[in-house]
């Protein structure tokens, strides 16, 4: 897989254009779909490292996410066109994002010392709650609710396109109800400890009020610039959700609307059964904007992208030529 130019043959053929990130389980490549009579498609193509590939258990999270994620359908999620094994190694060809992360947006506004608005930052978060609640609610072809939560919902995993729409990738440690979870049977905790609930931190079984939590806690950072959990320390970490005080948003984010600073504190209680669910939490969020008479659109979060990545920003019709692209997550 170091050679950027090979074909990887098999029911679609990719070539490797680069490698554009390397995480712990996986490899994302950027890549070109090849098939008859000159045709092409962009894609990210996600390969599981071999000692992963051995392993059964992690082998079947790789599988579990493709096979839930190809089914999610939604314009805020990304798509999953493709799932394969050549020779051992398995691959997952995915829809190819061109943009940048909701990270890399708070990032940038810390960089400039400047806030962003906050019908911005509602707008970006009531989307990623539609994702959620289609993903929470989704059932199968027999009509049983199959209780899907993401798990791992944070800045790195949600995705901005140049042309102002809003993704959740990365479904890599998502679970359903009826799928073996192999943190589970080894009391692992697996998620980004800065945004995973109490129940998650404690290795608790968790359900969609998980996701609630940890996207109240993006939230708060693209208000604040800052992470609203900050503890380096495993252990110090656990501490800071699971025992300390719940934080007083309204002190933290004195020049924010109380309403808005309201649903922060409500998606991050600590006990699950106070959260609103993800079409509540969006509704709200939506309501927010409405009431304050800032409705934002695709189209205003796009100029806001070209506006604070002007060296980036990549219209969608140059998008090709220009570069700019980013895969379904990062990291993975």
């Amino acid at each position: 897989m170091t050679d950027p130019s090979q074909l990887i043959e098999y029911v679609g053929r990719f070539r490797l254009t680069r490698r554009i990130a390397r995480g712990g389980m996986a490899t994302v490549y950027e890549a070109e779909q090849v098939g008859d009579r000159g045709f092409t498609k962009r894609v990210a193509l996600k390969v599981i490292h071999e000692k992963y590939a051995r392993e059964p258990e992690w082998l079947q999270l790789f599988i579990d996410e493709a096979k839930l994620s190809a089914n999610l359908v939604h314009g805020n999620i990304v798509q999953i066109f493709q799932f394969e094994e050549v020779k051992g190694q398995f691959y997952m060809a995915m829809e190819y994002i061109r943009g940048v992360t909701v990270r890399a947006l708070i990032d940038r506004h810390r960089a400039l010392d400047e806030p962003l608005q906050p019908a911005l930052a509602a707008y970006i978060v009531s989307r990623v709650c539609r994702a959620l609640d289609f993903a929470h609610n989704f059932v199968d072809d027999l009509g049983r609710r199959l209780h899907i939560v993401h798990r791992d919902v944070s800045p790195g995993n949600i995705l901005l396109t140049w042309d102002g729409q809003v993704k959740l990738g990365d479904f890599g440690i998502a679970k359903a109800r009826t799928m073996h979870d192999p943190a589970e049977a080894n009391h692992l905790t697996i998620g980004k400890k800065h945004y995973m609930s109490p129940e998650q931190v404690l290795g608790m079984p968790v359900d969609w009020r998980t996701d609630i939590f940890s996207t109240s806690v993006v939230l708060f950072e693209l208000l604040a610039r800052e992470q609203l959990f900050r503890e380096i320390e495993t252990e110090l970490a656990m501490d800071e959700v699971t025992i300390a005080p719940t934080p007083n948003i309204p002190r933290l984010l004195p020049d924010v609307d109380q309403g808005l600073a309201g649903l922060i504190t409500l998606g991050i209680s600590k006990a699950p059964t106070v959260r609103p669910n993800a079409a509540m939490l969006g509704l709200a969020l939506d309501q927010w904007c409405q009431k304050q008479g800032d409705i934002v659109s695709p189209e205003r979060l796009q100029a806001h992208l070209a506006k604070v990545f002007p060296s980036t920003y990549a219209p969608p019709v140059q998008a090709r030529d220009a570069g700019g692209g980013l895969p379904n997550s990062s990291p993975i």
